[in-house]
């Protein structure tokens, strides 16, 4: 029985790359077809097929790329596969190919229908004059286009319901694969550098870390830390850390910034953190589990994904909103939980378990 696998664009990191490494690995012999591959060490060379996109400047713009993707998609050459499995957050899963793949079973993987036409609301990027201009006529190629696949499925319950709403469609839940034993155990291996700057750090603190973009709401976490006056540890990087550190400024002293931490720096992060701290609206939301894997809670929205992996008064506590004046007790509940509870918690969503539904889902489902 033979595949491909289908995904949008290929970067260096992501957590859409870190699914994709889960289903190439569950898949070895399936080929890729990408966009463009902006991590080509990533997979074997030859493995990943790129389109015309990647031979132009396009490649370098996903804002101007977007209207020819969907043509694109459409044209994708002679495939000889018997089933399609596309991995999709914007329009993979409109991919076609020709010879024996166009007769193919298809099943999308679906982060969430896109997002800038879809869900303006959750994504600055879809609020532009230009995204407005083609949303409408894009929703409508958008749904026609899935109503192809023989079976979708969403990250999670969250997103299997914009599915529905979005797209008219029935899906499944799947979620997304953690590595968990790479958080729950293993010593820590680092740099003299990274030493020096834990030891720089408070003794106790909460977390956050992320990309530091508008939607991550890490603004939200320094307050969550001047609220129950506990030092903030802030991990990442993006445009959005001058704007962040206006925001420590208020609480002098409170925030320390960690540039960027390695995998090994993360983990350690998350294991010295009283508390891991989640503001945003997430599809799923990979990072609450690694900081459960780690014995750490985890504090998060009410609303999203991450409410679907934080078990309240278990694992963490969830928020209808940081804006609450309950937040400083939600902080120090939250820290109060036990880290055997969060282990466990963490290992339902390990990526042993992604294989299983996965493998379980083409095989049943190949026509």
């Amino acid at each position: 029985m033979s595949g491909v696998i289908v995904h949008e664009w290929l970067e260096p990191h992501g957590g859409a790359e870190k699914v994709m490494e889960e289903i190439a690995d569950i898949f070895p012999d399936a080929p890729i077809r990408s966009l463009w591959d902006d991590a080509p060490k990533r997979f074997p060379e030859g493995r990943v097929t790129e389109t015309w996109l990647a031979r132009t400047p396009l490649r370098k713009s996903k804002k101007f790329a977007l209207p020819l993707m969907p043509i694109t998609w459409r044209n994708l050459g002679f495939e000889d596969a018997n089933w399609i499995l596309c991995s999709s957050h914007l329009f993979a899963h409109h991919a076609r190919f020709s010879g024996p793949a166009r007769e193919a079973s298809k099943f999308v993987y679906t982060y969430t229908p896109a997002r800038y036409i879809w869900t303006p609301e959750l994504d600055e990027r879809g609020k532009s004059v230009a995204a407005r201009a083609v949303a409408a006529p894009l929703r409508r190629l958008d749904r026609a286009r899935a109503q192809e696949p023989s079976s979708i499925a969403g990250i999670s319950h969250f997103v299997r319901d914009r599915i529905e709403k979005s797209w008219g469609r029935t899906a499944k839940v799947i979620y997304p694969p953690v590595s968990v034993a790479d958080y729950a155990g293993g010593e820590p291996l680092l740099s003299p550098t990274e030493e020096a700057i834990l030891d720089r750090l408070p003794r106790e603190y909460i977390l956050g870390a992320s990309r530091f973009i508008p939607y991550k709401r890490l603004d939200s976490v320094i307050k969550a830390g001047a609220a129950a006056r506990i030092p903030v540890v802030l991990a990442g990087s993006g445009p959005s850390l001058a704007y962040l550190k206006q925001c420590a400024a208020e609480y002098p002293g409170g925030v320390t910034f960690v540039d960027t931490p390695s995998f090994q720096m993360l983990r350690e992060l998350y294991r010295r953190s009283l508390l891991y701290v989640f503001p945003p609206v997430e599809d799923f939301g990979i990072m609450p589990v690694e900081a459960m894997a780690t014995g750490t809670p985890v504090l998060a929205n009410a609303v999203g994904g991450a409410a679907e992996t934080v078990i309240h008064g278990k694992t963490g506590f969830l928020l209808e909103s940081f804006e609450s004046a309950h937040l400083r007790d939600a902080v120090h509940s939250a820290i109060s939980l036990g880290g055997a509870d969060c282990v466990a918690r963490a290992w339902t969503f390990d990526k042993s378990v992604f294989a299983t539904e996965m493998k379980n889902w083409i095989t049943n489902g190949v026509s």
